[in-house]
């Protein structure tokens, strides 16, 4: 079973994913931000590496997926493929930080992939507002994230809410983080556990 956890920077995806692969026994795969090679170069020159760092996540997840099919075993995934291509690339191309050029060459070969590969049995998308998300990227102190910008923060935002409306590849559940804080409250997390739980079992 494959398990896919989505949302804006900052909305809580790494720490869910930690906590759910722990109760449920799944196995969690992160997105690789450490030993990523264009982050740091991308926060500092957007128009120069995007199209760079848009290529190294797609590579990344697209082999993810597929280590997550052969493995045959129960996963949990922090972030999706179609994020990067519904929402971060064309806000790069929207933005004039990606040029048309390498936009369109970009979703070919997501195209392409996508069609290799099977959407996951339950995406967790985590809504939540601007300043939620300003919060939570400053309580963790990432030094590159430093330079985000509010403007950038809420045309994602706007992006991720017109995806989550369309999306109809599978099942999918919606959490509101700014109500929901399920890193401290643990009744928070049943919550959010049960309301899985009723996804994948229909249970009630």
């Amino acid at each position: 079973m494959h398990i896919a956890v989505a949302g804006n920077i900052g909305s809580g995806k790494t720490t869910l994913t930690t906590l759910l692969s722990k109760h449920f026994k799944w196995e969690p795969h992160f997105e690789s931000v450490d030993d990523n090679p264009y982050l740091h170069s991308f926060y500092e020159d957007m128009r120069r590496w995007s199209f760079n760092l848009q290529i190294y996540f797609l590579n990344s997840r697209f082999r993810q997926i597929i280590k997550i099919r052969e493995s045959g075993k129960n996963v949990i995934q922090d972030r999706t493929i179609y994020e990067d291509a519904y929402i971060f690339a064309p806000n790069l191309h929207e933005m004039n930080l990606m040029t048309t050029r390498d936009f369109d060459n970009y979703r070919s070969l997501f195209e392409l992939m996508v069609s290799f590969i099977q959407p996951p049995d339950l995406l967790i998308y985590l809504r939540g507002s601007v300043p939620t998300l300003v919060r939570q990227i400053q309580k963790r102190g990432r030094d590159y994230e430093e330079s985000i910008r509010l403007d950038y923060l809420k045309s994602l935002n706007d992006r991720y809410e017109n995806w989550i409306e369309g999306y109809h590849e599978g099942k999918k559940v919606i959490f509101n983080v700014d109500e929901l804080d399920f890193e401290e409250n643990p009744e928070a997390l049943g919550f959010v556990i049960d309301k899985i739980n009723a996804e994948l079992h229909g249970l009630f």
